[in-house]
């Protein structure tokens, strides 16, 4: 009887090693996997509007603005909002604290031309730790202005594990198409007033 105890007891100590080796095997491809995802990102929607481009700047370049237009506005809309620094430009700073959906963090205008770009740093502080930047690039063209909003950075371990699961340019882009279309709306309703 003994010896079908220590045969049993082999088995089990067999068949559980080959599990625990499979586990390192996945773990170690896995691991592999997001180590070889892009170290940058970058995401982008451009969108034409029938309107100048000091209309367009006017609206990106003064964070109090963005409620009308930004697309995370309606994800949370009793997140906690503050301003700090200058109303407009370089050194303005709006920062949002708010459900799971938008997180929380800052953005920081670090560049303003007049009627050709806005720079801004963004940086996330929660759901986890984060930056990036997006900018606002406009190009007149006659009547109409040409925008895009694009976002890029670095992507740590996490963020490469993230895009794994999520893509990222549709998920930013989608919101970036709602934003420029409502900014659309806004900046041609303004021109024609």
């Amino acid at each position: 009887m003994e010896p079908l105890v220590q045969q049993s007891t082999r088995n089990s100590r067999s068949i559980f090693s080959k599990i625990l080796l499979g586990l390192v095997v996945v773990l170690f491809l896995l691991v592999g996997l997001i180590a070889i995802q892009p170290s940058e990102f970058r995401v982008e929607r451009t969108a034409t509007m029938n309107a100048p481009a000091a209309a367009v700047f006017a609206e990106v370049n003064d964070f109090h603005n963005w409620e009308a237009w930004s697309p995370w506005i309606e994800l949370d809309p009793e997140a906690k909002n503050s301003f700090d620094g200058p109303d407009a430009g370089e050194g303005a700073v709006f920062r949002w604290d708010g459900n799971d959906d938008v997180g929380a963090g800052s953005m920081t205008i670090t560049e303003s031309k007049p009627n050709e770009l806005v720079r801004i740093r963004l940086a996330f502080t929660r759901p986890f730790e984060d930056s990036s930047t997006t900018e606002f690039t406009l190009k007149p063209d006659g009547d109409e202005t040409k925008v895009t909003w694009s976002m890029y950075g670095r992507n740590n371990f996490i963020s490469k594990a993230f895009c794994l699961i999520m893509d990222m340019d549709k998920m930013i882009g989608d919101k970036y198409e709602e934003g420029l279309a409502s900014l659309k709306q806004i900046v041609e309703d303004k021109t024609r007033q």
